[in-house]
C-alpha cells in the first residue's frame, strides 16, 4: 500500500491489526519526523513494524536524523536503497519465527 495521506496510512495500519497481518514494513518518509499519530498507531496495533528508509537519514540534514516513530517499531533499517525493503522482510520473518510462527 502506498499513500501520501497520513490518515490513509493510519487506517491501513489499523486494518492490518484487524486482518491479522503478521508484520508491516513502513516507510513513513517525511512523516518520520513529526507524525505522532502514526507513531501512536504503530504502538497500538501490537504487530511487528519495521521502519525503512532508502537513504541513511543520519547522513542528511539534522532534522532528518530524528524519527518520532522508531521507538514504537520493532526496528529501523536505513541507507541500503531498495535493499532496505529486503532486509526489513528478513527481519520480520525472523521476528515471527522467534515468536514461534512456523508458517512464515
Amino acid at each position: 500500500m502506498q499513500s501520501n495521506s497520513e490518515g490513509k496510512i493510519i487506517d491501513f495500519l489499523q486494518e492490518c491489526h484487524i486482518d491479522n497481518i503478521e508484520g508491516v514494513i513502513l516507510n513513513p518518509a517525511a512523516y518520520t519526523h513529526y507524525s505522532y499519530a502514526i507513531r501512536d498507531t504503530v504502538a497500538a496495533i501490537n504487530i511487528p513494524v519495521v521502519e525503512v528508509h532508502l537513504t541513511n537519514t543520519s547522513n542528511r540534514e539534522d532534522f532528518r536524523g530524528k524519527s518520532v516513530i522508531a521507538a514504537a517499531c520493532s526496528g529501523q533499517i536505513k541507507g541500503f536503497s531498495w535493499y532496505s525493503y529486503v532486509l526489513a522482510a528478513l527481519a520480520l520473518k525472523n521476528i515471527n519465527l522467534e515468536k514461534g510462527d512456523k508458517t512464515v
